[in-house]
């Protein structure tokens, strides 16, 4: 892309009500973009999932969120300074594309897509299953398909629907969970409640230590930590319809530390001050253990629905990805041309139907085995998040040489550290990678990666050959 170009991409965002440069219409705000943010950070995963890895790491699971938290701080802040480079729609598959080549773009841009879909999926049927909780005699299916819907059309209106949904899931996840911090100080402060008695600051090292389970048994944890950060990047997917990019994005970015140090390691800490960590076990909610054991009458009811508004969230932005994703694949000649189109609400809305019908399955799978726990299904979407992470960061270390070198501007959002950062994060991602592939239960997700890496070599083999170089620019970088 030129400079022009750039600026040109720039410009375009000053003003609501106005379009990108590919079209779309710049329908999110600051406020919308900055819940946006903040709702990737705090999903299923933190209200369920750290259940099970209490039970495995006890009180230093807090440590291994915050560690996590930093690498995905230094993920971020190189999007960050990449999307300030050159701000699009569908920005991981783009920057795969410009600077590692034309089939890293394809790559990237469809296993982000996978990663969307089989979310949605768990997500429609985590749904199903809370909303049973209260209405026990409707079918899972159902309520899955209802939800389905609902939420496919909420993403074909507008992008400002889309947006102002997403700022009240966010508003409410948020809130339970400041609502839960500030219980739980007055717990310690105060000692009221039948949590009183023995809820202390001591609780993190009095029963086996810090690392209970083991230093070994901690780091195990962090494939599931990684999940629960999954979608943290969902902010970049929105620089083609922010409002005003250059101020929006820098200032969701640079907000993650407070959000992660008080959502993760801020509640986490809070939780297992309240309640000793041998008390919770996994298949169980922390949230809704530690409500149960400060007294609190609708607290299980209050999780619940916490936690369906967590997963619907997750499922509402994966059909918002997975359109963008999918249009920005077929403007490169990678995907069908029918995916370009606009609708009248400058939607991708053929590529949101295309996305939703696969999210169906979940549907279908909740009529056929509805007791059945979507148990790979978390480990697939993990797995192909670390690619897209990796992806980011690689392209970040080959922007800034091209900076240093003079082929490129540099970005008005400069990641800390510069390229240094990124290898530590990289690093870190691979050792995540071997963690997964040592767990027996986990690295199954590794083998249908594999296989979704040979459908898309296979893909990729049949598009060269049938859209020669000669016609599409994009093919020359493979050289």
């Amino acid at each position: 892309m030129t400079s022009a170009q750039v600026d040109t991409e720039k410009t375009s965002g000053g003003t609501s009500g106005q379009t990108s440069e590919e079209g779309y219409e710049r329908g999110l705000g600051s406020r919308q973009v900055q819940m946006i943010a903040i709702g990737g950070a705090i999903g299923v995963g933190l209200f369920l999932g750290a259940g099970a890895n209490i039970a495995k790491a006890g009180p230093s699971l807090i440590l291994m969120y915050a560690l996590a938290g930093a690498i995905v701080f230094f993920i971020m802040r190189a999007l960050g300074e990449l999307l300030l480079y050159r701000p699009v729609s569908g920005s991981f598959a783009e920057y795969s594309r410009e600077f590692l080549g034309p089939f890293f773009g394809y790559f990237t841009g469809w296993t982000y897509w996978l990663m969307w879909v089989v979310t949605g999926m768990a997500e429609l049927t985590a749904a199903a299953i809370y909303v049973h909780y209260w209405f026990p005699d409707i079918p899972q299916w159902v309520t899955a398909l209802v939800f389905l819907v609902i939420l496919f059309g909420v993403n074909l209106i507008s992008v400002k629907v889309f947006g102002e949904l997403e700022f009240w899931f966010s508003m409410v996840k948020v809130t339970a969970l400041i609502g839960m911090i500030v219980i739980g100080l007055g717990v310690l402060t105060f000692g009221f409640s039948s949590a009183g008695d023995t809820a202390a600051v001591s609780n993190l090292w009095a029963f086996d230590g810090f690392f209970p389970k083991g230093v070994g048994s901690s780091l195990m944890t962090l494939q599931g930590v990684m999940f629960a950060y999954l979608a943290v990047e969902l902010v970049g997917v929105t620089a083609g319809e922010s409002e005003d990019p250059e101020k929006t994005l820098p200032k969701a970015i640079n907000t993650l530390p407070w959000r992660i140090a008080l959502f993760y390691v801020g509640a986490l800490t809070v939780i297992l001050c309240v309640v000793k960590w041998t008390e919770f076990a996994p298949g169980v909610s922390p949230f809704v253990a530690a409500f149960a054991k400060i007294g609190i009458p609708a607290g299980a009811a209050i999780v619940n629905f916490v936690v369906l508004t967590a997963a619907l969230s997750s499922c509402n932005s994966g059909m918002y990805s997975t359109g963008r994703m999918l249009r920005n694949l077929a403007d490169s000649g990678e995907a069908p041309a029918a995916f370009k189109k606009l609708s009248a609400t400058k939607t991708p809305a053929f590529g949101i139907t295309v996305s939703v019908l696969f999210m169906g399955i979940g549907v279908v799978l909740n009529y056929i085995v509805p007791d059945k726990a979507f148990g790979y299904v978390t480990s697939v979407a993990t797995a192909a998040g670390i690619w897209t992470w990796l992806m980011i960061l690689i392209s970040h270390v080959l922007y800034r040489r091209a900076v240093v070198a003079g082929r490129l501007p540099a970005s008005s959002f400069p990641a800390p550290g510069g390229a240094v950062c990124s290898w530590i994060a990289i690093a870190f991602l691979l050792f995540v990678t071997c963690l997964i592939a040592y767990d027996r239960d986990s690295r199954v997700c590794l083998y249908v990666m594999a296989g979704w890496a040979a459908a898309l070599a296979v893909g990729w083999t049949i598009l060269k050959n049938r859209t020669p170089a000669s016609q599409n620019p994009e093919l020359e970088k493979v050289g």
